[in-house]
């Protein structure tokens, strides 16, 4: 990647880090069922009738929204409703990269490598560390939540590729189609139809700029930046940088909020960071025997003659 495509990539991670702080401040009163279907409403008109719909079946457009959307930011929602802060809501959802690599493995009957295997198992330890070093501060109900919003994540990555379906901001858009309905009703069915009307009331202007940074700019440019960066360059070049989203998260928690990474936390997070490269490191490209090399060389000799 030059230097530009870089900066591009820590823009967006900053962005998509920063993010979880803005869902903490805008979600206010408002149910966080709610509030993420109208932030996926925000991510579909208009840009529903402005972006081209990708030429994938329908089927794979509902299931990469109900996986990527609508499960992931679901639970991420209601795990920070429930108490999950938000720099440890960052962090713990880039499990994400364990759960593709294992469901990828079962499902695509990919085989890991050495390097991925192992990065899934100093991930999961980092987790393990996190959760057991957060004593009674946060609601393991919360951690839990967060986790599926991860599950989530990684299974919607692993429709994404079975399905061939190609990346970038069609995708987005038109896969957000089944995401604000099911939301609203579910918000309705846990939180109750008076729940609902005193969130749209309680619907202020933080909640306002909160959906439309989560939405305009996390969702619709940031998605469009960074799949821009992986039609430019190798994705193991690419990927790696939405690591630098927790680490914003947190050092914007702790900056803003006052909420202080404790020991576990630092080291867990530190942990499930590094098993993630670890996972994402890519694959060295087999060494030609040597004598295939010289024989290469004598034919390049012989064809400059």
């Amino acid at each position: 990647m030059n230097r530009r495509d870089s900066l591009l990539a820590a823009l967006v991670a900053s962005v998509w880090g920063f993010n979880f702080i803005v869902i903490d401040w805008g979600m206010g009163e408002v149910p966080p069922l709610l509030f993420c279907a109208i932030r996926f409403l925000v991510v579909l008109v208009p840009a529903v009738f402005l972006v081209r719909r990708p030429q994938v079946p329908w089927r794979t457009l509902a299931l990469v929204g109900a996986t990527m959307s609508l499960g992931q930011f679901g639970f991420l929602y209601v795990a920070m409703a429930a108490g999950l802060p938000p720099g440890l809501a960052a962090l713990v959802l880039q499990a994400q990269v364990v759960f593709t690599i294992v469901i990828a493995t079962a499902v695509l009957r990919e085989r890991p490598t050495a390097a991925q295997a192992a990065g899934v198992l100093v991930g999961t330890l980092g987790l393990v560390v996190v959760a057991v070093g957060r004593g009674g501060h946060v609601p393991l109900t919360a951690l839990a939540l967060c986790l599926l919003g991860a599950l989530s994540w990684g299974t919607g990555n692993v429709v994404s590729r079975a399905s061939g379906a190609p990346g970038g901001l069609g995708l987005t858009v038109w896969s957000a189609l089944v995401v604000p309905v099911p939301l609203l009703a579910l918000s309705l069915l846990v939180d109750g139809p008076a729940a609902v009307a005193d969130g749209l009331a309680a619907f202020g202007w933080e909640a306002v700029v909160s959906t439309g940074y989560t939405a305009g700019l996390a969702s619709l440019v940031g998605y469009g930046v960074f799949n821009t960066l992986l039609a430019r360059n190798p994705s193991a070049a690419v990927v790696p940088w939405v690591l630098l989203a927790p680490v914003v998260a947190t050092v914007s928690a702790w900056l803003l909020l006052g909420q202080v990474p404790n020991v576990a936390e630092g080291a867990g997070g530190a942990l499930l960071v590094l098993g993630a490269l670890v996972a994402l490191r890519p694959r060295r490209r087999p060494t030609p025997p040597r004598d295939a090399q010289r024989a290469a060389g004598r034919t390049l000799s012989s064809t400059r003659r």
